[in-house]
């Protein structure tokens, strides 16, 4: 029940952040998922450092660093996936 769970939270956090970042992220939805999942663990590893992993009641802190970490996440992903698209990366020939 773990992994359904981290699969919805990411579809949650890929698409709220695919929402926040101004233009168009041109990824499949399956990229969305795995960027917000990514956010997530991201988020959980940053609220611990700081001291906020769990509070009483919502973890507001917490949720907002998981989404802070999708949104930077999918703010890197989305041009990495729109370059491989588009063919303009070149492998280097020996």
């Amino acid at each position: 029940m773990g992994w359904l769970w981290a699969i919805i939270l990411g579809l949650v956090l890929g698409v709220l952040a695919r929402g926040i970042l101004p233009g168009r992220q041109n990824i499949p939805l399956w990229l969305t998922v795995i960027c917000g999942m990514l956010g997530a663990v991201g988020g959980n590893a940053l609220a611990r450092a700081v001291g906020v992993e769990t509070t009483s009641g919502i973890d507001w802190w917490r949720h907002a660093f998981q989404l802070a970490g999708a949104i930077l996440v999918v703010a890197l992903v989305a041009p990495l996936w729109a370059r491989m698209r588009s063919g303009t990366h070149h492998r280097e020939r020996a």
